[in-house]
């Protein structure tokens, strides 16, 4: 992942699966109701096509294999050198296979209602090793580089919270909108890390890429400034990038779900208004009785 490649696949992966659940978390809640409401940890992709029901999964699948491999190979040199930032990167595609390739085989035995717990512990074991290999990286991320991941560290806990919430309490319509919003907050923030790290244009005013030279104990591409002051400034603005991504992110929320109710007051207009003509035709009929 030490390259605007490597944070721009990656997140522009984790972006739209997280915009994804957003729309078809809402458009379930919108659809069943409060009552009737139960969080998925994935949405078939044109339901009534089968071949194409579980394409989410699919797709996860081999992203998750091509991704493991492109970090044993140590993509963009493709040789077998043994580095443990690699390998630490790619063990978090490793869980996520795992969880994808489980849940796929649930899906088609149907054996997905039974086992939804053992699917949402696998979820979150996706979002607990990205944080402790984060965490405890390899490469030591310092300065303006350590502050970016620290904040991606946030986005992940929150992930992993939302995550265990949702496998304990399905029903809860919040904890899964929030596990889909800090899922494709996390990728946002991967788009973001490669361009500010990763761009010299992008890089903030007083501070440079200081590219390794191989090498486990190099930070890659960290960025150095120049001084305290220009760190402060580099610093605050990641902190505010922080926050420009969440509220972009809220306010496609806030307009996906004001869509939908468009679709079902009509519907539900339409059942008051049976509800309504049925009572009235039993009106006369309990007259008669009261008078006999």
């Amino acid at each position: 992942m030490g390259t605007l490649a490597g944070h721009l696949v990656p997140g522009s992966a984790l972006a739209l699966l997280g915009l994804w659940h957003i729309i078809n978390t809402l458009k379930s809640y919108h659809l069943k109701g409060p009552t009737n409401f139960r969080s998925s940890f994935w949405y078939p992709f044109l339901s009534h096509v089968s071949k194409l029901a579980h394409m989410e999964l699919i797709l996860i699948i081999f992203f998750s294999i091509f991704s493991i491999i492109m970090q044993v190979l140590d993509y963009p040199t493709f040789s077998f050198t043994f580095k443990l930032n690699n390998f630490e990167h790619a063990t978090m595609f490793l869980h996520l296979l795992i969880y994808s390739g489980f849940t796929l085989f649930t899906e088609l035995v149907n054996k997905s209602d039974a086992l939804f717990e053992v699917s949402g512990i696998l979820a979150a074991s996706v979002f607990g090793q990205e944080l402790f290999l984060l965490y405890y990286h390899s490469t030591d991320h310092v300065g303006l580089e350590g502050h970016y991941h620290w904040l991606m560290q946030l986005i992940v806990l929150i992930s992993l919270l939302s995550s265990l919430y949702v496998t304990n309490s399905p029903s809860s319509f919040p904890s899964s909108l929030l596990l889909s919003i800090s899922v494709a907050f996390q990728g946002f923030w991967f788009i973001n890390m490669g361009f500010m790290l990763w761009v010299p244009e992008f890089v903030p005013k007083g501070c440079t890429i200081r590219l390794g030279h191989g090498g486990d104990s190099d930070m890659h591409g960290a960025v150095v400034c120049g001084t305290h002051e220009a760190f402060l400034r580099a610093r605050a603005l990641a902190n505010l990038q922080f926050s420009w991504i969440l509220g972009g992110i809220l306010i496609f929320v806030g307009c996906v779900s004001l869509f939908f109710p468009k679709k079902i007051d009509l519907r539900s207009q339409s059942i008051e208004y049976e509800r309504l003509h049925s009572r009235v035709a039993e009106v006369p009929l309990s007259l008669v009785g009261f008078k006999h």
